[in-house]
């Protein structure tokens, strides 16, 4: 069953670079993200997770914490780190599942549910669909779901920006609209009265529509 935004996020156990986990109890009480990648010792792949390596420590703020998956095993994803380092100045700095039986990827519908064969035997066309972002809230709740082409190298910046979004409208009855980036205005959900607004942003706000209505973001 395909997953939706809102759904429980799948636990599992699972072999990583860092040993072995329970994905909700590895979770904690914070946030996570989960990434995939079509396969260990692809061009694409090597940059993207070279760069999040390079972002772990604005996850770290947020407390988030990052973990990314493929189809091939841990002791390739060991080999493979030592090329993302010398390509992309970034030591991989948070684990790495290994899923050669596909299991995670199936259960996360990373990939088509009557894939198989070993890593080995399969190619990163075959992998087509394993290129998602998933942020799971400290509910254990999908926040966020994304699936880029394989061709096509994720923007983690806007991971960023979107997981900042999704903590900030989870604290406040607030939503942030087109391109918005932390520190900008914010609108104020329909669901908030008028009075309820009073006492919320007692600053006042700027009403564009009754429905449309602009205030500072919430510190």
């Amino acid at each position: 069953m395909a997953l939706r935004l809102g759904d429980d996020a799948p636990d599992f156990t699972a072999e990583t670079t860092q040993g072995t986990i329970r994905f909700h109890e590895w979770i904690g009480d914070g946030w996570a993200i989960l990434f995939s990648h079509p396969k260990d010792f692809t061009p694409v792949c090597t940059t993207e997770l070279g760069y999040m390596a390079g972002l772990k420590e604005e996850f770290d703020k947020r407390n988030t914490k990052i973990i990314g998956l493929s189809v091939d095993s841990v002791r390739d994803h060991d080999r493979w780190s030592k090329d993302i380092e010398e390509t992309q100045g970034h030591r991989i700095n948070y684990p790495l599942i290994g899923d050669p039986d596909l299991k995670v990827a199936k259960l996360y519908d990373m990939i088509h549910p009557n894939a198989s064969g070993s890593a080995q035997e399969r190619t990163a066309q075959d992998n087509l669909t394993v290129r998602s972002v998933f942020v799971i809230g400290p509910d254990r709740k999908i926040k966020l779901m994304l699936t880029y082409p394989m061709s096509t190298g994720r923007n983690f910046d806007e991971v960023l920006r979107v997981l900042d979004s999704i903590q900030l409208t989870a604290k406040y009855k607030v939503a942030t609209p087109v391109n918005w980036k932390p520190g900008e205005d914010v609108i104020i959900v329909p669901s908030v009265s008028d009075e309820e607004a009073k006492t919320r942003f007692p600053d006042g706000w700027k009403a564009l529509k009754p429905y449309l209505r602009i205030v500072p973001q919430p510190r």
